[in-house]
């Protein structure tokens, strides 16, 4: 019986991302299974200000640095033996996966 499955990838590292987002489009394509996606979603940014001289006296500057975490979101009519194929896919430590049965 097939399931609606949304899938919801995290990864700060794009690359990665795409790369998870393309083996679940072939696994869904070559069961044969209605898909949609991969959707992307915004882009969370984390922005860290912090001054760069420890004292008061002298010019005020600043060092900033960004980290940006993008996501993705796939939706598919999945069976179990689709489900076991995305479960046993090798995933890049730096890539979250949330799964969501419905």
């Amino acid at each position: 019986m097939a399931q609606r499955v949304r899938i919801k990838l995290i990864s700060p590292d794009i690359r990665q991302l795409e790369e998870v987002c393309k083996q679940i489009i072939e696994i869904a394509e070559s069961e044969g299974v209605s898909k949609s996606g991969p959707i992307p979603l915004p882009t969370k940014r984390f922005l860290i200000v912090t001054r760069r001289g420890p004292r008061g006296q002298g010019s005020d500057t600043f060092d900033k640095w960004e980290l940006r975490f993008h996501r993705r979101l796939i939706e598919i009519h999945a069976t179990d033996r689709v489900m076991r194929k995305i479960i046993r896919m090798k995933i890049p430590d730096k890539v979250q996966m949330k799964i969501e049965v419905t």
